[in-house]
């Protein structure tokens, strides 16, 4: 039946976040006096889920707290952050959205909480778009198991060759490679170094990939 649905990221993909995650996990870490310049941390940690990165951090400054309550902290602090501090929506998004939802079901699929996600979204008005949004505390499994992308096809009611995912992290990419589906990445400054062989596509920007991928004919 040819391409149906385009199933987004947000992170790195929609919206340039990677310094408010960063500001989160510096107050986070500030009471045990831990500092990681920012090009260090997105470096290691773009795309790695709030969680796997708690546990990270945890074994390696021997932390008092769990990797699971390092992360919950974490993810409270980026909702206090958010609040004040709105991250930049990347180049074309806006355009780029409105012109894939004239031509396909849209749905967004991400590894941020509904608490995290939602008030950017409802800011830079990108509710509209999407027919649906899976959050990482809808599914049991959030990114890199398949079980986020599996669940927004269920939604939309659709099949995994009638879709196609656009990422930007190697997480995600794994995540959307196991659910069958075609992947577009947009690597950006921290994530280019990562492994996106399994990728079907590489694209430069988000415009480029609406230009050479999804645009009809």
């Amino acid at each position: 039946m040819g391409l149906q649905a385009i199933l987004f990221d947000f992170d790195g993909t929609l919206v340039d976040s990677e310094a408010l995650h960063y500001t989160s996990w510096c107050k986070v870490l500030a009471p045990f006096d831990i500092f990681i310049s920012e090009a260090d941390f997105c470096d290691e940690f773009s795309g790695v889920p709030t969680v796997k990165t708690g546990h990270i951090l945890q074994q390696r400054y021997n932390l008092r707290y769990s990797g699971d309550e390092l992360a919950k902290q974490k993810n409270l602090q980026f909702i206090e952050t958010a609040a004040s501090q709105k991250p930049k929506l990347m180049p074309h998004a806006v355009d780029v959205l409105s012109l894939c939802a004239q031509h396909y079901t849209l749905a967004l699929v991400t590894g941020s909480t509904r608490d995290e996600a939602m008030p950017v979204l409802k800011h830079y008005r990108l509710l509209e778009f999407f027919e649906c949004i899976v959050c990482k505390d809808d599914v049991t499994n959030p990114k890199p198991h398949p079980e986020p992308y599996c669940l927004a096809m269920s939604k939309l009611n659709i099949n995994a060759q009638d879709a196609i995912a656009v990422e930007d992290s190697q997480t995600g990419l794994t995540s959307a490679t196991a659910a069958g589906l075609k992947t577009v990445v947009i690597s950006h400054l921290h994530s280019a170094g990562q492994d996106f062989s399994k990728a079907t596509w590489r694209s430069e920007s988000l415009d480029a990939m609406w230009q050479q991928i999804v645009k009809p004919s």
